[in-house]
């Protein structure tokens, strides 16, 4: 085991619950409007990918038009990421418990550390320097790069490419049923972290799946990687 490359939404983080449902919320407040999502509807909007998608998919669901949905979902979305940012400086957002250790478990037994996510590089970069230290990860692959969305693999061939490491010296760890897919197409053995938003993912074709970064050690990662 060369590297391992990692998601950050829900895996490094629960950034969905904790730092973007909260900073729709705070959008939705100052400009003036009466939604809130609480922790179960973000869980069920989730399910469509990209924040305007969403923001377009909600509004309409609760009756706008489309000529004023074109009007305020940019503006709401371009808010809500400025929020998102500001509660990533506050140090709003913390590690999923055992990241920390299981990252420095991994560096000291020499092993690389990567990211592969479709966030915008915008708050990714500041949210890992905030939470791990800057310049702990190399190459970090965002949105920015990879456009094109999980379950889409081309993050994760861009970050094994940086790298510069074929997929079999290398795991993946997702949080997502959507990851998952990606890595895999990437040629990559994949572990999954749950999260309680994806506990009820299918997760067929994971290496390996716990709840906890706590369950995870240099030695498990390894050994997946071997079976696979």
């Amino acid at each position: 085991m060369e590297a391992v490359i990692l998601d950050v939404d829900g895996t490094l983080a629960d950034t969905e619950r904790d730092g973007h449902r909260v900073a729709f919320n705070l959008a939705f407040e100052q400009l003036g409007l009466d939604h809130r999502w609480d922790v179960e509807a973000y869980g069920r909007l989730l399910e469509i990918t990209g924040g305007q998608h969403r923001l377009h998919a909600y509004l309409e669901g609760e009756g706008m038009g489309e000529a004023e949905r074109a009007e305020l979902v940019p503006r709401l979305h371009a808010r809500k990421n400025e929020l998102f940012q500001e509660l990533v400086a506050a140090g709003r957002i913390r590690p999923r418990p055992g990241v920390p250790e299981l990252l420095d478990a991994l560096e000291r037994a020499g092993v690389r550390l990567a990211v592969a996510t479709t966030g915008s590089r915008a708050w990714v970069e500041p949210l890992l320097a905030q939470l791990f230290g800057a310049g702990r990860f190399s190459p970090v692959i965002t949105g920015d790069e990879a456009p094109v969305r999980k379950p889409d693999p081309s993050a994760y061939h861009q970050a094994l490419e940086g790298l510069d490491l074929p997929p079999r010296s290398v795991v993946a760890v997702e949080d997502s049923a959507n990851g998952l897919v990606a890595a895999r197409a990437a040629g990559l053995a994949c572990v999954v972290v749950t999260n309680g938003y994806t506990a009820g993912h299918d997760l067929t074709g994971a290496a390996l799946v716990v709840d906890t970064f706590e369950d995870l050690d240099v030695a498990t990662l390894g050994q997946v990687l071997a079976s696979a």
